[in-house]
């Protein structure tokens, strides 16, 4: 691998077909600008799964498994979790998964 990190990946369940649309506008437009720049993300991705169309992820690129920690335990997550459940309540259920990453191919690699 070129460099060391992380990915924070977050994945939503978004059960009811007449939120997505809000959700993803919301996400688009709110919170994926908000969260990639409260965590200082290298960069931050996010989509739809092709296998269940219920399912978002949002994967925020970090230097490194530290500022991952750093992050999962900060202010700025609370105040970010605060602000989604204010917005979504009990309608998007979400988990967290903060991955090392050993190897990287292609662009970026």
């Amino acid at each position: 691998m070129s460099r060391a990190g992380a990915l924070l990946i977050v994945r939503a369940a978004v059960p009811d077909p007449a939120d997505r649309p809000d959700f993803d506008r919301w996400y688009e437009e709110e919170h994926l600008p908000e969260a990639a720049a409260a965590f200082g993300a290298l960069a931050a991705r996010r989509g739809w799964s092709e296998h269940d169309p219920a399912v978002h992820l949002a994967i925020y690129e970090l230097e490194s498994l530290e500022a991952g920690r750093a992050i999962l335990g900060s202010e700025a997550l609370r105040a970010l979790i605060a602000a989604f459940d204010r917005r979504w309540g009990d309608r998007v259920t979400r988990t967290r998964e903060l991955v090392r990453l050993v190897q990287a191919l292609g662009r970026g690699g």
